[in-house]
């Protein structure tokens, strides 16, 4: 009788984790995501000025924002930085990473000289930035070179190209580090029997690392396309905190409606627009790319 115990006490001891092992995790995520985003939408239905009580408004706020000429545009900026955001920072960080992850010493050195910019605060960044751009005091006037010598920050039609830099400057150290981390968790196997067949490293990087990295660019592409739809603080900082329409990209128009203009029945709607199109985004990616029915990267083996 003990024995059958002792038995039915192991299997129940081999079964997944408890609840309340991931009670702590699941809190956390509803406190600090589904909550809000229950209170975003509430108030994506009211007239509330920040100041007053909310009233309720129904689906008044929805059209009056989905048909603002300001609000579309700022839309159409945020998926134009999308898009560039991900043509610049991919290809950059994916060689970047699979140079970097070579076991050489040089390689070491300048993967952390790589990094830098990670430890660095966005507030940070956009105030030297700024300073360096300056087209009195910035680079243009130590290096007295004319082409630098220009309102970076002032022209409606560089501003968002001169961000789009700024940011791909911050966080291409962190894709590298997921692309370093993809290629190193490639087999040398591979390799080698590449080079028994006289492949050469151009040949191995487009027949051997990218089919290997797919997953890898799939997450990076994911965490970046979804991050582009949340720049905010360097837009802030940079512009002084009064963004021209050259760079109001969606989460600052959402900022100007709600707390400049005290409309924040308005701006919850626009909040639920970013999340709606983060989450078309990101499952998008997933269901297209297979991630979904990712089994092992290690293919050949």
């Amino acid at each position: 009788m003990s024995t059958n115990r002792g038995a039915v006490v192991t299997s129940k001891s081999r079964v997944g984790p408890s609840g309340w092992m991931i009670a702590p995790a699941l809190t956390f995520f509803l406190v600090f995501a589904i909550v809000p985003l229950a209170v975003a939408l509430y108030l994506s239905f009211t007239k509330w000025d920040a100041i007053s009580d909310p009233v309720w408004v129904g689906l008044a706020n929805w059209p009056k924002v989905l048909t603002d000429p300001v609000t579309i545009t700022a839309l159409v900026l945020s998926l134009k930085v999308i898009v560039i955001s991900w043509v610049v920072q991919t290809p950059i960080s994916l060689l970047l990473g699979v140079f970097t992850a070579g076991r050489q010493r040089y390689r070491g050195v300048l993967a952390a000289v790589f990094f830098l910019p990670l430890i660095l605060s966005s507030a940070a960044i956009a105030i030297a930035f700024k300073a360096i751009l300056d087209p009195n005091f910035g680079l243009a006037a130590s290096l007295g070179i004319p082409f630098l010598k220009q309102d970076w920050l002032g022209n409606q039609d560089l501003i968002l190209y001169v961000v789009v830099f700024i940011i791909a400057w911050q966080f291409v150290p962190f894709h590298t580090l997921l692309y370093q981390g993809g290629v190193r968790q490639i087999p040398a196997s591979l390799y080698e029997a590449a080079e028994i067949d006289g492949a050469s490293r151009m040949q191995q990087f487009f027949a051997i690392t990218l089919p290997q990295l797919r997953y890898t660019i799939v997450t990076s592409s994911t965490l970046m396309v979804v991050g582009s739809l949340t720049y905010f603080d360097v837009i802030f900082v940079l512009t002084g905190g009064v963004p021209s329409a050259g760079i109001r990209i969606l989460p600052i128009d959402m900022y100007v409606t709600g707390f400049s203009a005290n409309q924040m029945g308005e701006a919850s709607v626009m909040a639920m627009i970013l999340v709606v199109i983060g989450l078309l985004l990101a499952l998008g990616l997933t269901k297209f790319s297979g991630f979904a029915k990712m089994t092992s990267q290690q293919e050949g083996l």
